[in-house]
């Protein structure tokens, strides 16, 4: 397995997954190039399926195959799907559940689900970020994958998330978690 990646100023960098749908607005594909350039800054080789790297497999086994290199994983939960009106439960009737409304919603790509859940099978440090408005279901309400998941507005500076304490919490502590895996990659395994 490559867990380390030889950099354009020939230092490795550990390999992580990024995940994120292709962006369909241009303040997401700048908010991409903004976090892998900040990944690079910190050391990390980030990886992306039809990006970065290229299979010729399925893309489910292309993705395990990826993640077996990385370290951990950051998803990026863009807008996709724009709901301008719409329900949940649609026509419900059983006891118990209810319909809700679903107006003026946003979904992301079901891979903001999929590959968040095959890195939580694997044991690699996941972090999610979902743009604000994106419906919150899934992988992507707050507590399922263990860490908090911040909320990112591309409506303002880019530059400000960046810098903002929430940020850097998080990332920090992400990046901490993934040291560790690759620190613990060179131990032999243990008998109890």
């Amino acid at each position: 397995m490559a867990a380390e990646t030889k950099g354009s100023r020939g230092r490795f960098k550990i390999s992580v997954f990024l995940s994120y749908p292709k962006p369909c607005m241009r303040e997401q594909a700048v908010f991409i190039d903004r976090m892998c350039a900040y990944l690079d800054s910190r050391g990390f080789a980030p990886r992306t399926l039809g990006v970065t790297d290229y299979d010729m497999d399925a893309p489910l086994k292309a993705i395990r195959r990826l993640m077996l290199e990385s370290n951990g994983l950051i998803t990026i939960a863009l807008r996709r799907t724009y709901i301008e009106t719409g329900s949940g439960n649609f026509r419900t009737n059983l006891a118990g559940l209810k319909s809700y409304r679903l107006d003026d919603t946003w979904m992301t790509s079901p891979w903001s689900h999929i590959e968040p859940a095959m890195a939580y099978q694997l044991g690699l440090p996941i972090l999610i970020l979902r743009e604000k408005d994106v419906l919150e279901e899934g992988l992507l309400q707050k507590g399922v994958v263990g860490m908090y998941m911040p909320e990112f507005d591309l409506d303002g500076s880019i530059e400000n998330y960046f810098d903002s304490p929430e940020w850097n919490d998080l990332i920090f502590k992400w990046e901490a978690q993934v040291r560790a895996v690759v620190d613990r990659k060179g131990l032999p395994p243990q008998l109890y």
